[in-house]
């Protein structure tokens, strides 16, 4: 089995990725930037699942784009 995402988690990375499209990249570390200053995360473990998540459906798309 692997690591189970949250509602919450997902829903907020899709938020953030509707609200802002172009902000995010392919790349962890600045998404993680990105992440914090769009949205006040009380733990690095949030802001780090978020923008794990971010980073999964940033390169979800692009392969489908490519495809």
């Amino acid at each position: 089995m692997g690591k189970v995402r949250t509602s919450i988690i997902k829903r907020t990375a899709r938020k953030l990725l509707a609200m802002y499209p172009d902000a995010f990249t392919e790349d962890f570390e600045h998404n993680k930037k990105v992440v914090s200053e769009y949205i006040s995360v009380d733990s690095k473990r949030v802001r780090n699942q978020i923008a794990g998540y971010i980073t999964h459906l940033i390169k979800i798309r692009k392969k489908l784009e490519a495809s």
